[in-house]
């Protein structure tokens, strides 16, 4: 191989004896192997097959080796974030390299982010940090997503970057992203006291975030996502304001996942399902007590899962 490892490594079958050997070999023979790709970083990373030995190295040496990868990511964290090939290799990065190896690469991130979140490929990187960064890369990108929540969530790619940051945020955090939902563009107090027939009149021609969300085929994931994430109080805040829409929700085909989470909700804490039902026991439902414990938490999360494996099928898939 000796001479010939960028070569192998750009093909379709020698990409694969560069990572077993890597895989395989020791730290001084992986350090001779990857001497050859120091010029060809770049030109590996963009290609289909050099990404995986690029990845593989990576992995499997330690960081202290890794730093021409590191350099060669300098400057070019956006152009490579948003490429196909590239977008994987940072995650690599992100994920095996040190602390000091990691912070001018998420600085570069964090710059160009709001670019990220609704580019096909961006999006997956924010998605890596808010599920595997630091508390304080966490916090800092769910800042850059405060304001804007509600254009995010309706957006292919964007929706699943609010889904991680609402799953990965601090209990203050997802009060202050979940707030941004329940604001009322119509200026209305809903009064539990109201005719449900009243109600169904007035979403006719509703333009409430919420309501628009819930019809939305991305954002109604988010509204699904924070139920399934917020504690009890937020969780009965979210359900009192989602039940003067239940009648009219059925006619739209993605609000219908939203019904059925909330019914499971209600089944599970008064013992029936039914659309009327549940608008009835909402209204009743004192929304300063605990009526949804830990265990409902836990177990709604579980049939979330469930759920969204079936009916996120037509989104985009992961690169």
């Amino acid at each position: 191989m000796e001479g010939k490892v960028r070569e192998l490594s750009l093909h379709v079958y020698g990409c694969r004896v560069i990572q077993k050997a890597i895989e395989t070999f020791d730290e001084e023979t992986q350090l001779n192997i990857m001497k050859e790709l120091k010029d060809s970083v770049l030109e590996c990373v963009k290609d289909q097959n050099g990404n995986h030995v690029v990845q593989k190295c990576i992995e499997r040496v330690p960081p202290q080796h890794l730093q021409f990868i590191v350099d060669a990511y300098k400057g070019n964290v956006l152009a490579l974030s948003t490429h196909s090939y590239g977008c994987r290799v940072i995650q690599r990065i992100l994920q095996y390299c040190t602390p000091e190896q990691v912070d001018p690469i998420f600085e570069e991130l964090y710059a160009c982010a709001n670019s990220l979140f609704e580019d096909q490929y961006g999006n997956y990187v924010i998605q890596h940090i808010l599920e595997k960064g630091t508390r304080d890369q966490k916090s800092r990108i769910i800042g850059l997503l405060k304001g804007r929540v509600v254009a995010l969530s309706m957006h292919k790619f964007a929706s699943n970057v609010v889904e991680k940051a609402v799953s990965n945020s601090t209990t203050q955090e997802r009060q202050e992203l979940t707030s941004e939902v329940l604001v009322d563009n119509n200026h209305q107090q809903w009064n539990s006291s109201e005719s449900m027939e009243c109600k169904d009149m007035i979403t006719a021609t509703d333009n409430s975030v919420l309501w628009s969300m819930m019809k939305d085929q991305y954002a109604n994931y988010v509204i699904q996502k924070m139920l399934e994430e917020a504690d009890s109080k937020l969780r009965q805040e979210l359900m009192k304001r989602i039940q003067p829409y239940l009648s009219s929700l059925r006619q739209f085909n993605y609000a219908k996942h939203i019904i059925s989470k909330v019914e499971k909700y209600t089944l599970r804490t008064f013992g029936n399902s039914s659309v009327d039902n549940v608008a009835a026991m909402l209204s009743n439902a004192d929304l300063n007590s605990d009526v949804l414990t830990s265990d409902d938490d836990e177990e709604i999360k579980i049939i979330g899962a469930q759920h969204q494996e079936l009916v996120k099928e037509d989104r985009n898939g992961n690169p």
